[in-house]
């Protein structure tokens, strides 16, 4: 039985996936962040972190269309949250693997592992602690694939901790994985993880913002919205629908 179609009120944006070449087309979560920041339509706006915008093209595609929708009051979330702090691309690939690690098939889990008990290393580097301790939240993910996590110290016993693995574009390849391994858990509530997984991911950059981005307003990004919702307008822009 196929599912039923979401209902969205008018003027809220539905999201769809993938890369639309402009708005008549659809958008997704990042190509509606461009939007907002008033940037060049693209899914890679730089309002954005990248590797968080990366977690948020991915959570984007592998949703279905009625858990895709809720996603929509994040997007103002996200305009602007960009810090420079070299810990952001390694807290997320944290985060991403944790998540990840307990619900992945088996044949991931070495990859997770070995990705968290790396950044954990890393980012002790970076705070100028000792590397020797692991957060309890990673405790607690690791405990969930006891054989992963022996493989995972074992290789990093002879590689050592690798900084290459957190910069950037590596992170970003890190999170994409931890999200399509969630995606195809074996679980009940796979979309469910997601949304709390990007959730969690904008959560995590924002405590490394200096200063909270201006809030932006739109009537779609509203508790209201789902009563009495209007087009969304910028004030140089209007979204073509």
């Amino acid at each position: 039985m196929s599912r039923r179609a979401p209902f969205v009120p008018d003027g809220v944006p539905v999201l769809s996936r993938g890369r639309h070449r402009n708005p008549r087309r659809g958008a997704c979560f990042m190509e509606m962040a461009s939007f907002l920041a008033g940037e060049r339509w693209s899914d890679h706006p730089e309002c954005t972190h990248p590797v968080l915008a990366t977690l948020a093209r991915c959570v984007n595609d592998l949703l279905d269309e009625t858990h895709r929708q809720r996603l929509v009051t994040m997007i103002p979330e996200v305009v602007g949250l960009n810090p420079d702090d070299p810990r952001v691309a390694t807290a997320l690939v944290l985060t991403t693997a944790r998540a990840a690690l307990p619900i992945s098939a088996e044949e991931r889990q070495n990859v997770m592992a070995l990705a968290i008990l790396n950044a954990e290393g890393v980012l002790a580097e970076q705070d100028g602690r000792s590397s020797g301790q692991l957060s309890q939240a990673s405790r607690a993910a690791l405990t969930t694939a006891p054989a992963a996590e022996r493989w995972a110290r074992i290789h990093l016993a002879r590689m050592g901790f690798n900084t290459a693995a957190v910069r950037p574009a590596n992170a970003a390849k890190v999170v994409a994985l931890a999200v399509d391994g969630i995606a195809r858990a074996c679980v009940d509530d796979p979309e469910e993880r997601l949304v709390k997984l990007l959730r969690d991911g904008i959560d995590v950059v924002a405590a490394f913002a200096p200063l909270a981005p201006a809030p932006i307003t739109v009537s779609w990004a509203t508790p209201s919205s789902s009563s009495e919702s209007t087009a969304p307008t910028s004030p140089s822009r209007t979204l073509a629908r």
